[in-house]
């Protein structure tokens, strides 16, 4: 491992960044400008950039929690109040596309519309009112564009690596060999417990002794879930490597730095140690909500949710047991700007290795 210690945080020596903003070269230089949605079950969010020196330059960027999935689980529908707060989220980011001069645009929606039998009525009602074409993709896509948003912070090694995205309604497992430019995907697997999803479905509980019994149902829930693709896993690995992208790990990252508000520029890139992750989550797990909302990188909106991303995470931990765990704040909307800018694209299925780069 080098000389780095697996108990300190870090952070590598230059992690991919957007590139630095440089004249442009004329005018279509100036206008060009790609746009990315990604419509979880959580979260909108919207990055728009310009191509830039093998990269790309943010220009605009928006998120918002709109809970779009909230009570998918018991109704199987998305509910008229999810909808509306999406909606109004989808009319910011359909005015910031037209005010930015978009060249070309791609908008997905991942696990609450693939579930929702409203799912359909739901993306024809928004490009009927915002304009924005939303694709259901697959949880395999999902995964696929995560990894090719985020491998680039994946610290260097030989052995393979495991990169994780936990969602609102579902959390993908990429297993990727690193030893091309673009990394190879050797297996991979999608989950139907996200932050909301398992919250409503296991969540809970009076006193901490509640809250401790409800850890303990997450937890189980999810191993259950993840036990295919574990028994699947090689074994005997000298260094594992771990890498991250979600708004569970980030917000964990921030609480692990005590930092008083988020600073993506911390914590993107950060490496910090496995077991300081899991003292978080087991303080967070055994908190009420109201102490977890206390907290300034978790506040209200994150106070109910975080515990099953922290069971998540652990669960992840156990079956790959890193000593380190890298953290990203980028995934699909970065994945799919890169397609759209022409990077390559992965391919193959689930147990058999494939090139990202076919």
């Amino acid at each position: 491992m080098g000389d780095v210690s697996a108990r300190m945080p870090f952070r590598q020596g230059s992690p991919a960044r957007p590139a630095a903003t440089r004249p442009s070269r004329g005018r279509w230089a100036d206008a060009q400008a790609f746009a990315a949605l990604d419509l979880g079950t959580n979260n909108c969010r919207l990055l728009i950039a310009r191509p830039q020196a093998g990269g790309f330059a943010v220009i605009d960027a928006f998120s918002r929690i709109v809970r779009l999935g909230e009570g998918l689980a018991s109704t199987g529908e998305l509910s008229d109040a999810a909808i509306e707060r999406t909606i109004a989220a989808l009319r910011v980011c359909s005015d910031k596309l037209q005010r930015r001069n978009v060249t070309l645009a791609r908008s997905v929606a991942t696990e609450a519309c693939r579930q929702a039998s409203n799912g359909p009525a739901f993306i024809a009602r928004a490009l009927a009112e915002t304009g924005i074409h939303l694709d259901i993709i697959s949880a395999e896509e999902e995964a696929r564009l995560a990894v090719l948003g985020c491998h680039a912070l994946i610290e260097p090694g030989e052995d393979p690596a495991l990169v994780f995205d936990i969602g609102g309604g579902s959390t993908e497992l990429v297993l990727v060999d690193t030893s091309t430019p673009i990394p190879t995907v050797l297996d991979w697997h999608s989950a139907p417990w996200g932050v909301v999803s398992l919250t409503e479905h296991a969540g809970g509980g009076e006193g901490e002794a509640g809250r401790r019994a409800a850890y303990a149902r997450m937890r189980t829930v999810v191993a259950d879930s993840f036990a295919g693709f574990a028994a699947r896993l090689p074994r005997n690995i000298a260094r594992p490597r771990l890498l991250g992208t979600s708004g569970t790990v980030t917000t964990l990252g921030s609480v692990h730095l005590g930092l008083s508000h988020y600073d993506r520029s911390v914590v993107d890139g950060l490496i910090v140690p496995a077991s300081a992750m899991r003292r978080i989550s087991a303080d967070l797990s055994h908190m009420s909500i109201t102490e977890r909302a206390k907290l300034p990188c978790i506040g209200n909106e994150r106070a109910d949710l975080v515990v099953a991303g922290c069971a998540i995470l652990e669960t992840i931990m156990d079956l790959w047991p890193a000593e380190r765990l890298g953290i990203a704040d980028r995934g699909i909307r970065e994945g799919i700007l890169r397609r759209l800018m022409g990077a390559p694209r992965p391919g193959g299925k689930p147990g058999k290795a494939s090139s990202v780069a076919a």
